[in-house]
């Protein structure tokens, strides 16, 4: 359920306002790969959670370009 509502969230989003997430995100990923490089991180399944996210904003991104 999670996934679905946070689509549709992205969804209602402008674009700049997505484009403000999509950097968001890259950062957190950039900084949850580096503390586990460091292996400072505890909970490892947040990078592929993140990943999901990254994936999901610019597949909405291309939806709105497409349309």
């Amino acid at each position: 359920m999670k996934n679905k509502d946070y689509l549709k969230d992205l969804r209602t989003l402008a674009p700049e306002e997505l484009n403000a997430k999509l950097v968001e995100a890259k950062r957190e990923l950039f900084n949850l790969r580096f503390q586990n490089a460091t292996n400072q991180l505890d909970n490892t399944g947040r990078i592929k959670e993140v990943r999901k996210d990254i994936a999901r904003i610019q597949t909405v991104m291309s939806e709105a370009s497409n349309s």
